[in-house]
């Protein structure tokens, strides 16, 4: 995962844990919040891209504890998922600006907008 772009839900799960830990429902509305509601995660897809992300060592289990006689997972961002977010990041910003650069020399975009 550490080279190749990243899948855009999981750039949003590592998103929605960068300000606090959270359990899964939180993480989906967090991702659901962050993406103004264009992103709506299922629980099988958070699951399994936080299966992924613990594997590479971008996030970890902080707590467990029983609610309703449910276990609820609390995930956190490791230093390595931050930096990876962050490489993720500039790489965004670096081809939206190379895209907004291309637009605005073609006449096509107009004080960071479409014309």
């Amino acid at each position: 995962m550490s080279s190749t772009p990243m899948q855009e839900s999981t750039y949003l799960i590592l998103t929605a844990l960068v300000e606090e830990n959270r359990h899964g429902y939180a993480i989906l509305e967090e991702v659901r919040r962050i993406s103004a509601g264009r992103v709506e995660l299922r629980a099988g897809t958070l699951y399994a891209a936080l299966d992924r992300l613990r594997t590479g060592g971008f996030v970890e289990v902080e707590r467990e504890e029983l609610v309703q006689s449910r276990l609820r997972r609390y995930y956190r961002l490791t230093g390595s998922g931050a930096r990876r977010l962050a490489e993720e990041s500039a790489r965004l910003r670096s081809n939206a600006e190379a895209a907004s650069e291309r637009l605005r020399r073609a006449g096509l975009l107009i004080q960071g907008g479409a014309a």
